[in-house]
């Protein structure tokens, strides 16, 4: 019987070309798989049905359905949901006679067909705001008496076409600096602090003449350091 000596080099080179092919094997596996949700798992929504809802923000991906797998943690686990930019201001109005409700539209089609608790974000907020709503074609700010109109038309227009379907409604957001000022907004420099009555008369009038909201906050408010 013959013996073949391998030497100590080439042993090395086979053992690790053997660990690289298990390895590449286990993860072209672990990409190409499809992710699998054991049903063991008690959903999140299930296991606290009787104390509160779990809630989650849906961006644009998720919303048009490109973030599959993202939409199938939402539909399993959620059963709250409040849209990440598709009803601010800037995306749902962008032009002072022009709205796209392209969005916004899917995003409360999806929340009403799996019955979920809807929260309309955001109403008025200085930030992601188009530059039309508090400026003239000067740049220049507009005066109270128009910009009172223009939030009127704008939550009227909003709020109204989801009726219904809508708990809540973010409907003044960080108005108020974190150390309790008010924050320097156009909206601020423009009305001031009738901004808090203005936001106090306009909830009253949604709550009676419109009949579809159960919630309103003014958001943002940070307390002992939480909002």
């Amino acid at each position: 019987m013959k013996l073949q000596i391998i030497n100590i080099p080439t042993m090395k080179k086979l053992v690790n070309n053997l660990v690289f092919a298990i390895i590449a094997a286990t993860l072209f596996y672990a990409c190409s798989a499809k992710p699998s949700y054991s049903d063991k798992v008690t959903p999140l929504k299930k296991a606290l049905a009787n104390k509160f809802l779990i809630g989650t923000a849906l961006n644009s991906k998720q919303i048009t359905g490109k973030d599959s797998t993202g939409m199938h943690v939402i539909t399993e686990h959620f059963n709250a949901i409040v849209a990440e930019n598709c009803m601010k201001c800037e995306e749902i109005h962008p032009e002072e006679n022009r709205y796209d409700f392209t969005l916004s539209d899917a995003f409360v089609d999806f929340g009403t067909s799996l019955d979920m608790a809807i929260t309309g974000h955001t109403l008025i907020w200085h930030s992601q705001l188009p530059k039309w709503f508090c400026h003239d074609e000067k740049g220049n700010l507009v005066s109270a008496e128009i910009l009172k109109k223009r939030m009127k038309e704008h939550i009227h227009t909003v709020v109204g076409r989801y009726k219904g379907r809508i708990v809540g409604w973010d409907v003044v957001n960080e108005a108020i600096n974190d150390d309790g000022t008010w924050r320097n907004s156009p909206f601020y420099q423009i009305l001031g602090e009738d901004l808090s009555i203005w936001h106090f008369n306009m909830r009253m009038k949604q709550i009676l003449m419109l009949n579809c909201i159960i919630m309103i906050i003014m958001n943002g408010i940070q307390v002992n350091g939480r909002r």
